[in-house]
Protein backbone atom coordinates (compact mmCIF):
# COMPACT_ATOMS: atom_id res chain seq x y z
CA UNK A 1 0.00 0.00 0.00
CA UNK A 2 1.37 3.39 -1.00
CA UNK A 3 0.77 6.51 1.02
CA UNK A 4 -1.96 7.66 -1.53
CA UNK A 5 -4.06 4.76 -0.65
CA UNK A 6 -3.76 5.67 3.21
CA UNK A 7 -5.27 9.13 2.25
CA UNK A 8 -1.57 10.77 1.63
CA UNK A 9 -1.77 14.44 -0.61
CA UNK A 10 -0.24 17.59 -1.83
CA UNK A 11 -1.72 18.95 0.93
CA UNK A 12 -0.05 16.78 3.40
CA UNK A 13 3.42 16.58 2.00
CA UNK A 14 3.60 20.13 2.22
CA UNK A 15 2.80 20.09 6.00
CA UNK A 16 5.37 17.45 6.01
CA UNK A 17 8.33 18.91 4.32
CA UNK A 18 10.36 20.71 7.52
CA UNK A 19 10.26 16.47 8.83
CA UNK A 20 11.76 15.32 5.45
CA UNK A 21 13.75 18.01 5.86
CA UNK A 22 15.21 16.02 8.66
CA UNK A 23 15.11 12.96 7.35
CA UNK A 24 11.79 11.76 8.79
CA UNK A 25 9.62 9.34 7.12
CA UNK A 26 5.61 9.61 6.72
CA UNK A 27 3.88 7.68 8.66
CA UNK A 28 0.00 7.49 9.36
CA UNK A 29 -1.09 5.51 12.56
CA UNK A 30 -3.11 2.29 12.09
CA UNK A 31 -3.71 0.37 15.32
CA UNK A 32 -3.16 2.01 18.96
CA UNK A 33 -3.16 -0.06 21.82
CA UNK A 34 -2.81 2.32 24.66
CA UNK A 35 0.96 3.40 23.89
CA UNK A 36 2.22 1.02 21.82
CA UNK A 37 1.46 2.03 18.14
CA UNK A 38 1.45 0.47 14.44
CA UNK A 39 2.11 2.61 11.90
CA UNK A 40 2.35 1.96 8.08
CA UNK A 41 4.83 4.24 6.19
CA UNK A 42 6.96 3.84 2.71
CA UNK A 43 8.60 0.88 4.23
CA UNK A 44 5.39 -0.80 4.77
CA UNK A 45 3.93 -1.25 8.60
CA UNK A 46 5.78 -1.73 12.08
CA UNK A 47 5.43 -1.28 15.41
CA UNK A 48 6.78 2.13 17.07
CA UNK A 49 6.54 3.98 20.12
CA UNK A 50 6.78 7.55 21.10
CA UNK A 51 10.11 9.71 21.83
CA UNK A 52 10.74 10.41 25.08
CA UNK A 53 10.59 13.97 24.20
CA UNK A 54 7.32 13.89 22.71
CA UNK A 55 6.19 12.04 25.61
CA UNK A 56 7.24 15.13 27.74
CA UNK A 57 6.39 17.94 25.33
CA UNK A 58 2.51 16.26 25.68
CA UNK A 59 1.40 16.85 29.03
CA UNK A 60 -2.12 15.64 27.89
CA UNK A 61 -3.34 12.33 26.65
CA UNK A 62 -5.25 13.44 23.68
CA UNK A 63 -2.29 15.08 22.41
CA UNK A 64 -0.57 11.82 21.93
CA UNK A 65 -1.12 9.96 18.58
CA UNK A 66 -3.97 8.78 17.65
CA UNK A 67 -5.23 6.49 15.19
CA UNK A 68 -5.71 8.46 11.83
CA UNK A 69 -2.97 10.57 12.85
CA UNK A 70 -0.10 11.59 10.17
CA UNK A 71 3.22 11.11 12.50
CA UNK A 72 7.28 11.58 11.39
CA UNK A 73 8.83 8.47 12.24
CA UNK A 74 12.83 7.98 12.87
CA UNK A 75 13.40 4.14 11.94
CA UNK A 76 15.34 2.06 14.73
CA UNK A 77 18.80 1.26 13.48
CA UNK A 78 18.93 -2.42 13.06
CA UNK A 79 15.61 -3.05 14.56
CA UNK A 80 11.90 -3.20 12.44
CA UNK A 81 10.66 -0.24 15.06
CA UNK A 82 10.13 2.95 14.49
CA UNK A 83 10.28 6.42 16.67
CA UNK A 84 7.87 8.88 16.45
CA UNK A 85 9.22 11.73 16.70
CA UNK A 86 6.56 14.61 15.40
CA UNK A 87 2.83 14.39 14.68
CA UNK A 88 1.49 16.49 12.30
CA UNK A 89 -1.88 19.28 12.88
CA UNK A 90 -5.20 16.97 12.64
CA UNK A 91 -7.78 18.10 9.62
CA UNK A 92 -10.62 16.50 11.79
CA UNK A 93 -11.11 14.54 14.71
CA UNK A 94 -13.58 13.30 16.55
CA UNK A 95 -13.52 14.38 20.96
CA UNK A 96 -15.50 13.49 23.41
CA UNK A 97 -15.28 14.15 27.09
CA UNK A 98 -13.35 11.29 29.53
CA UNK A 99 -16.17 10.18 31.84
CA UNK A 100 -16.33 11.23 35.58
CA UNK A 101 -15.38 13.98 37.18
CA UNK A 102 -12.16 14.69 35.07
CA UNK A 103 -12.88 17.55 32.61
CA UNK A 104 -10.73 16.44 29.84
CA UNK A 105 -10.94 15.53 25.82
CA UNK A 106 -10.27 11.91 24.60
CA UNK A 107 -9.31 11.95 21.34
CA UNK A 108 -11.16 9.11 19.62
CA UNK A 109 -9.94 8.87 15.97
CA UNK A 110 -8.42 11.80 13.76
CA UNK A 111 -8.05 12.86 9.67
CA UNK A 112 -11.25 10.85 9.21
CA UNK A 113 -13.27 12.06 5.98
CA UNK A 114 -16.64 10.46 6.84
CA UNK A 115 -18.26 9.20 9.86
CA UNK A 116 -21.02 6.54 9.40
CA UNK A 117 -23.37 7.12 13.07
CA UNK A 118 -24.70 3.55 13.09
CA UNK A 119 -28.04 3.21 14.70
CA UNK A 120 -29.94 -0.65 14.88
CA UNK A 121 -33.69 -0.61 13.61
CA UNK A 122 -34.78 -2.58 16.28
CA UNK A 123 -36.20 -1.26 19.95
CA UNK A 124 -32.78 -0.16 20.79
CA UNK A 125 -33.66 2.72 18.41
CA UNK A 126 -32.86 6.26 20.06
CA UNK A 127 -33.10 9.49 17.89
CA UNK A 128 -31.54 11.26 20.97
CA UNK A 129 -28.67 9.17 20.88
CA UNK A 130 -28.35 10.08 17.05
CA UNK A 131 -28.62 13.69 17.11
CA UNK A 132 -25.80 13.39 20.12
CA UNK A 133 -23.62 11.77 17.53
CA UNK A 134 -24.53 14.01 15.11
CA UNK A 135 -23.15 17.28 16.90
CA UNK A 136 -19.97 15.61 17.47
CA UNK A 137 -19.02 14.50 14.29
CA UNK A 138 -20.28 17.92 13.20
CA UNK A 139 -18.18 19.64 15.50
CA UNK A 140 -14.89 17.27 14.55
CA UNK A 141 -15.11 18.94 10.68
CA UNK A 142 -16.00 15.13 9.17
CA UNK A 143 -19.40 14.45 7.05
CA UNK A 144 -21.75 12.00 8.84
CA UNK A 145 -23.57 9.80 7.71
CA UNK A 146 -26.98 8.05 9.33
CA UNK A 147 -26.75 3.96 8.92
CA UNK A 148 -30.07 3.01 9.92
CA UNK A 149 -28.62 -0.83 10.39
CA UNK A 150 -30.68 -4.14 10.94
CA UNK A 151 -33.58 -3.58 8.41
CA UNK A 152 -34.69 -7.37 8.53
CA UNK A 153 -35.68 -6.55 11.88
CA UNK A 154 -38.20 -3.54 11.25
CA UNK A 155 -41.27 -4.02 10.86
CA UNK A 156 -42.04 -0.33 9.58
CA UNK A 157 -38.60 1.18 8.36
CA UNK A 158 -40.07 3.66 5.51
CA UNK A 159 -41.87 5.53 8.62
CA UNK A 160 -38.33 4.82 10.77
CA UNK A 161 -36.06 6.45 7.70
CA UNK A 162 -38.76 9.23 7.52
CA UNK A 163 -38.13 10.11 11.37
CA UNK A 164 -34.09 10.52 11.17
CA UNK A 165 -34.50 12.44 8.04
CA UNK A 166 -36.14 15.00 9.71
CA UNK A 167 -33.45 15.02 12.46
CA UNK A 168 -30.30 14.42 10.64
CA UNK A 169 -30.28 17.72 8.51
CA UNK A 170 -28.13 17.61 5.52
CA UNK A 171 -26.74 14.04 6.46
CA UNK A 172 -27.45 10.70 4.31
CA UNK A 173 -29.53 8.35 5.60
CA UNK A 174 -28.67 4.81 4.59
CA UNK A 175 -30.97 1.92 5.84
CA UNK A 176 -29.11 -1.36 5.36
CA UNK A 177 -28.85 -4.63 6.72
CA UNK A 178 -25.08 -6.13 7.77
CA UNK A 179 -26.98 -9.65 7.69
CA UNK A 180 -28.15 -9.74 4.15
CA UNK A 181 -25.97 -7.14 2.61
CA UNK A 182 -29.42 -5.25 1.82
CA UNK A 183 -28.66 -1.19 1.28
CA UNK A 184 -24.68 -1.49 1.86
CA UNK A 185 -23.97 -1.35 -1.63
CA UNK A 186 -24.96 2.67 -1.36
CA UNK A 187 -22.61 2.45 1.88
CA UNK A 188 -19.82 1.60 -0.19
CA UNK A 189 -20.48 4.45 -2.72
CA UNK A 190 -19.38 6.53 0.25
CA UNK A 191 -15.62 4.90 0.19
CA UNK A 192 -13.05 5.04 -2.23
CA UNK A 193 -9.23 5.28 -2.58
CA UNK A 194 -7.47 8.23 -0.31
CA UNK A 195 -10.99 8.15 1.88
CA UNK A 196 -11.03 7.55 5.67
CA UNK A 197 -14.37 6.60 7.27
CA UNK A 198 -15.02 5.52 10.98
CA UNK A 199 -17.81 3.46 12.35
CA UNK A 200 -19.09 4.90 15.73
CA UNK A 201 -22.30 3.58 18.05
CA UNK A 202 -22.96 1.93 20.74
CA UNK A 203 -22.34 -1.99 21.41
CA UNK A 204 -24.29 -4.27 19.48
CA UNK A 205 -25.76 -2.10 16.44
CA UNK A 206 -23.73 -4.23 13.92
CA UNK A 207 -20.43 -2.04 13.81
CA UNK A 208 -18.23 -5.14 13.22
CA UNK A 209 -20.70 -7.00 11.00
CA UNK A 210 -20.81 -3.80 8.43
CA UNK A 211 -17.23 -3.66 8.43
CA UNK A 212 -17.06 -7.27 7.58
CA UNK A 213 -19.91 -7.17 4.97
CA UNK A 214 -17.44 -4.12 3.30
CA UNK A 215 -14.19 -6.47 3.38
CA UNK A 216 -15.88 -8.91 2.14
CA UNK A 217 -14.34 -11.82 5.18
CA UNK A 218 -14.23 -11.70 8.99
CA UNK A 219 -12.12 -9.02 9.86
CA UNK A 220 -13.74 -8.60 13.28
CA UNK A 221 -15.07 -11.42 15.60
CA UNK A 222 -18.64 -10.33 16.58
CA UNK A 223 -21.10 -11.61 18.63
CA UNK A 224 -24.93 -11.83 18.66
CA UNK A 225 -27.14 -9.56 20.49
CA UNK A 226 -28.68 -10.77 23.63
CA UNK A 227 -32.19 -11.22 23.37
CA UNK A 228 -33.69 -10.73 26.21
CA UNK A 229 -32.31 -6.88 27.08
CA UNK A 230 -31.33 -6.61 22.86
CA UNK A 231 -28.14 -5.11 24.30
CA UNK A 232 -25.06 -5.97 22.52
CA UNK A 233 -21.99 -8.05 23.69
CA UNK A 234 -19.15 -5.64 22.26
CA UNK A 235 -15.86 -7.53 20.54
CA UNK A 236 -14.08 -4.73 19.20
CA UNK A 237 -11.55 -3.68 21.83
CA UNK A 238 -9.26 -0.75 20.12
CA UNK A 239 -9.42 1.50 17.18
CA UNK A 240 -7.61 -0.04 14.09
CA UNK A 241 -7.67 1.27 10.46
CA UNK A 242 -8.85 -1.10 8.04
CA UNK A 243 -8.14 -1.17 4.33
CA UNK A 244 -11.05 -1.94 2.00
CA UNK A 245 -10.89 -4.26 -1.16
CA UNK A 246 -11.95 -1.84 -3.81
CA UNK A 247 -9.92 1.23 -2.34
CA UNK A 248 -10.85 3.02 0.91
CA UNK A 249 -10.05 2.83 4.58
CA UNK A 250 -12.49 2.08 7.55
CA UNK A 251 -11.96 2.66 11.43
CA UNK A 252 -13.91 0.09 13.68
CA UNK A 253 -14.07 1.72 16.96
CA UNK A 254 -15.56 0.22 20.42
CA UNK A 255 -19.46 0.83 20.92
CA UNK A 256 -19.55 3.23 23.71
CA UNK A 257 -22.27 3.41 26.90
CA UNK A 258 -22.12 6.79 26.64
CA UNK A 259 -21.21 9.72 24.74
CA UNK A 260 -20.51 13.24 26.50
CA UNK A 261 -20.04 15.96 24.69
CA UNK A 262 -16.33 17.95 25.03
CA UNK A 263 -17.47 21.53 22.45
CA UNK A 264 -19.94 22.25 20.20
CA UNK A 265 -19.24 26.06 18.51
CA UNK A 266 -20.47 25.00 15.50
CA UNK A 267 -21.75 21.52 15.53
CA UNK A 268 -24.70 21.95 18.19
CA UNK A 269 -26.43 24.38 15.22
CA UNK A 270 -24.92 22.08 12.36
CA UNK A 271 -26.51 19.29 14.14
CA UNK A 272 -29.84 21.52 14.80
CA UNK A 273 -30.03 23.23 11.63
CA UNK A 274 -34.21 24.16 11.86
CA UNK A 275 -33.48 25.85 15.28
CA UNK A 276 -30.24 27.28 14.21
CA UNK A 277 -32.38 28.98 11.24
CA UNK A 278 -35.03 30.00 13.48
CA UNK A 279 -32.90 31.40 15.86
CA UNK A 280 -31.69 34.20 13.03
CA UNK A 281 -35.28 35.70 14.28
CA UNK A 282 -34.54 36.11 17.97
CA UNK A 283 -34.89 39.32 19.35
CA UNK A 284 -31.32 38.62 20.85
CA UNK A 285 -28.41 37.48 19.26
CA UNK A 286 -27.37 35.70 21.99
CA UNK A 287 -30.65 33.93 22.78
CA UNK A 288 -30.62 30.84 24.34
CA UNK A 289 -34.37 29.98 23.50
CA UNK A 290 -35.05 28.99 26.70
CA UNK A 291 -36.80 32.60 28.52
CA UNK A 292 -35.81 35.24 26.58
CA UNK A 293 -38.64 37.16 25.41
CA UNK A 294 -39.49 37.63 21.32
CA UNK A 295 -37.73 34.38 21.05
CA UNK A 296 -38.93 33.16 17.27
CA UNK A 297 -37.67 29.46 18.43
CA UNK A 298 -40.54 29.28 21.41
CA UNK A 299 -42.50 30.91 19.08
CA UNK A 300 -42.57 27.89 16.17
CA UNK A 301 -42.53 25.16 19.27
CA UNK A 302 -45.58 26.76 20.69
CA UNK A 303 -47.18 26.82 17.20
CA UNK A 304 -46.28 23.53 16.98
CA UNK A 305 -44.05 23.87 14.05
CA UNK A 306 -41.17 22.85 15.96
CA UNK A 307 -41.12 19.02 17.46
CA UNK A 308 -41.17 19.15 21.08
CA UNK A 309 -38.34 16.33 21.38
CA UNK A 310 -36.24 18.51 19.11
CA UNK A 311 -36.73 21.50 21.12
CA UNK A 312 -35.76 19.37 24.68
CA UNK A 313 -32.81 17.68 23.22
CA UNK A 314 -31.54 20.68 21.99
CA UNK A 315 -31.53 22.46 25.13
CA UNK A 316 -30.31 18.92 26.70
CA UNK A 317 -27.15 19.09 24.56
CA UNK A 318 -26.86 22.94 25.09
CA UNK A 319 -26.82 22.95 28.68
CA UNK A 320 -24.49 20.12 29.06
CA UNK A 321 -21.99 21.94 26.91
CA UNK A 322 -22.68 24.86 28.95
CA UNK A 323 -21.22 23.06 32.08
CA UNK A 324 -18.46 21.09 30.31
CA UNK A 325 -17.48 24.55 29.19
CA UNK A 326 -17.68 26.52 32.38
CA UNK A 327 -15.71 23.34 33.74
CA UNK A 328 -13.19 23.50 30.99
CA UNK A 329 -12.69 27.51 31.69
CA UNK A 330 -12.02 26.94 35.50
CA UNK A 331 -9.66 24.44 34.81
CA UNK A 332 -7.46 26.72 32.74
CA UNK A 333 -8.04 29.55 34.47
CA UNK A 334 -6.75 27.53 37.57
CA UNK A 335 -3.17 26.32 35.58
CA UNK A 336 -4.56 23.64 34.30
CA UNK A 337 -6.46 21.45 36.74
CA UNK A 338 -8.12 18.55 36.02
CA UNK A 339 -5.64 17.00 33.52
CA UNK A 340 -5.12 13.32 33.77
CA UNK A 341 -1.28 12.39 33.80
CA UNK A 342 -0.31 10.62 30.15
CA UNK A 343 -1.03 6.58 31.45
CA UNK A 344 1.27 3.88 31.74
CA UNK A 345 1.19 1.02 29.27
CA UNK A 346 -0.62 -1.24 31.93
CA UNK A 347 -3.02 1.18 32.79
CA UNK A 348 -6.60 0.04 32.38
CA UNK A 349 -7.96 3.76 31.87
CA UNK A 350 -6.07 4.46 29.02
CA UNK A 351 -8.52 4.78 26.94
CA UNK A 352 -10.98 6.68 28.71
CA UNK A 353 -12.63 3.84 30.71
CA UNK A 354 -16.21 3.64 29.18
CA UNK A 355 -15.81 1.65 26.08
CA UNK A 356 -17.66 -1.72 26.26
CA UNK A 357 -14.84 -4.63 27.72
CA UNK A 358 -13.85 -7.36 25.19
CA UNK A 359 -16.98 -9.77 24.85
Amino acid sequence: MDLGELGWNTDWESAFAPHRAAGLDPARVVHEDKLAYVVVGPWGDRPAAITGRLRHRFRLDSDLPKVGDWVAVAPVPGENKGLIQEVLPRRTRLLRKVTGRVNEAQVLVTNVDVVFVVQAMDDTFNPRRIERFLVMVHEGGARPVVVLNKLDLCARPDSLVRTVRGLAGDALVLPVCAKTGKGTGLLREQLGPGITAVFVGTSGVGKSSLLNRLMGEKVEPTIEVREWDRKGRHTTAWREIHPLPDGGLIIDTPGMRELQLWTAEDGLDDAFPEIAALGLGCRFRDCTHAAEPDCAVRASLEAGKLPKGRYESFQKLRKELVVVTSARREAERKGGGGRRPIPRFDDPSADGGDDEGNG
